[in-house]
């Protein structure tokens, strides 16, 4: 009998070690030295079969490789991603939908596709990035029928 007590004891010790959640990121502070920040306008098709939402765009990397990115429709945010020291979340709305993470974050979501479209690095799967003018581009998952264009401003 006591083996199956220690067993089971084991058991519960692992599942709950491999329970554990990411704690949230700290707010970035993009006033800190290194971020380079760029605002402009965008427009964000969820799916082929929603309506498309037209807003304003902040999108800031740092030299470290940390990023941050949020969409706005005054004077609600709609959607914000960051990256920070190895870490990602994302969150939708007022945070009611929101993820978390270590390492690559989901290449699902199309605010972390940004990152690697603007540094020439391949955006890969479903997804594609085009620059339409100097300071415009398009990327659209081509599964989903997800898409985000915009310009940016430096």
């Amino acid at each position: 009998m006591s083996s199956i007590v220690i067993a089971c004891c084991l058991a519960t010790l692992l599942l709950f070690a491999g329970c554990r959640s990411v704690p949230p990121l700290p707010p970035a502070d993009l006033s800190a030295a290194g971020w380079r920040v760029q605002q402009g306008q965008a427009v964000w098709k969820p799916t082929r079969t929603r309506p498309e939402l037209a807003g304003e765009i902040l999108f800031a990397t740092n030299s470290t490789g940390d990023c941050f990115v949020q969409f706005t429709k005054s004077p609600f945010t709609l959607a914000t991603a960051q990256i920070m020291n190895g870490s990602w979340q994302m969150d939708f709305g007022d945070g009611k939908h929101s993820w978390r993470g270590h390492g690559e974050p989901p290449s699902r979501f199309v605010w972390f596709q940004l990152p690697r479209a603007f540094s020439k690095q391949d955006v890969g799967g479903s997804w594609s990035f085009e620059r339409v003018m100097t300071n415009s581009w398009r990327l659209e998952n081509r599964r989903t029928g997800e898409s985000l264009e915009g310009q940016l401003i430096p």
